[in-house]
């Protein structure tokens, strides 16, 4: 107990944050182990352990990279922004053409010499939000001239999520949505705002008429399928049916941990219909703790980002935590059909490869301006104290030291 006391106060940061990442993966290790039964059962001969064991590591691994993330100063993001797009572009355009086709799409690059796969628009993701909070706050100044600001921020979101829609619509939509928010919140323009939501509609509408006569690249038809199955109901089999008679059988209190029976008929269970599986077993408890989780991810993002005395720390810590929060609530509205089945997966409780990789980078990332934003505000504090003590402090090395600290992040 004392040595959990001990990394509690040690902790830099926000430490509700912290809570908050402990607790969605304790519910990660509990959802995936009840969900993965089925895949189990047909891949494993019932040997649930093995995904267990393989979804505990991602999470050590995740944790891990998040742990390494959060260590470096966060203005490092700011510096390998550009080149880290600049990988990412070349990467995107290799999937479409190289990678392994699952389900009709290829969204994947497989991993020399071990089995996992790799989603490179995961990476395009972070990498075009750093690059977007990178250059909106070196264009303060500019920030709603035409020529100098929106085109430069323009261009690369526009590539970057034709060459992901291309592939997975949905997380194309994810992002360019957030990308809209980080304009807003970086007092873009709103008639620039408006203008590249405009040019967006205009670039889906052309990849539709693409797709009528390419559809082997664009997946016209599988959009096409999702929304009539939303808003007609033809298929009254669907996995949206059977993540809805899950939640029903939850109720309140839930069935039990691992006495789920609906897992047994929702093909991806431990991805996109996870939430199901939570509200089934641990009823509308679970189902708004989860909720909760969440929301405070995002309360305690925006009251740092509004404490946060630097712009890309503050537009960089939102734009990342938005990137999840948004995910998360987009994944649970396919379960409980609010929206058309989409393929996104629950931000670090679903299992997987690359996307709690990524999810938990990014987290490092918001929990390294947290650490910043939590000295900043520790040495105001001293710098008051010392002001207002009884003995005399020199202001001119006060006013040094707090310049060199400035500069230093």
């Amino acid at each position: 107990m004392r040595s959990i006391n001990n990394i509690y106060d040690n902790l830099k940061g926000d430490k509700t944050i912290w809570f908050l990442v402990t607790l969605l993966g304790i519910c990660s290790l509990l959802a995936v182990y009840s969900a993965i039964g089925h895949i189990a059962s047909t891949d494993r001969g019932g040997n649930t352990e093995y995904y267990l064991i393989k979804h505990g590591v991602l999470l050590i691994v995740g944790i891990a990279a998040m742990v390494l993330s959060y260590k470096f100063n966060y203005m490092v993001y700011s510096k390998i922004a550009p080149l880290l797009l600049f990988v990412t572009l070349p990467l995107l355009i290799m999937t479409l053409i190289f990678g392994p086709e699952i389900n009709e799409a290829r969204r994947w690059l497989e991993i020399p010499f071990i089995d996992q796969k790799f989603q490179t628009s995961d990476l395009a993701r972070l990498a075009l939000i750093m690059y977007i909070a990178r250059s909106i706050a070196k264009k303060q100044d500019i920030i709603k001239d035409l020529k100098s600001s929106f085109v430069p921020l323009m261009i690369p979101i526009v590539v970057v999520c034709v060459l992901i829609a291309i592939a997975d619509l949905s997380t194309a939509m994810l992002l360019f949505v957030t990308c809209l928010l980080m304009m807003i919140i970086g007092r873009v323009s709103m008639r620039y705002v408006i203008t590249l939501g405009l040019i967006g509609v205009g670039v889906l509408s052309l990849l539709i008429v693409v797709g009528t006569f390419l559809p082997d690249i664009i997946r016209l038809e599988t959009w096409v399928s999702r929304i009539d199955g939303f808003f007609n109901n033809t298929d009254p089999a669907s996995q949206v049916t059977q993540a809805k008679i899950a939640i029903a059988n939850g109720e309140i209190f839930g069935v039990g941990p691992g006495n789920s029976l609906q897992r047994n008929y929702l093909a991806y269970a431990y991805a996109d219909f996870i939430y199901a599986i939570i509200c089934e077993e641990y009823g509308l408890l679970g189902a708004f703790a989860v909720i909760a989780f969440y929301l405070g991810l995002l309360y305690r993002c925006t009251s740092m980002v509004t404490r946060c005395p630097k712009t890309f720390g503050s537009i960089l810590a939102i734009g990342l935590c938005l990137n999840v929060v948004v995910q998360a609530f987009a994944n649970m509205a396919v379960s409980v059909h609010l929206v058309p089945v989409t393929g996104l997966t629950l931000p670090i409780i679903s299992m997987g490869g690359t996307s709690i990789l990524f999810t938990c980078i990014s987290l490092g990332i918001i929990l390294s301006v947290s650490k910043y934003v939590e000295e900043y505000s520790a040495y105001e504090i001293m710098e008051e104290e010392q002001a207002v003590s009884e003995e005399k402090v020199d202001k001119n090395i006060i006013g040094r030291n707090r310049l060199k600290y400035e500069n230093y992040y």
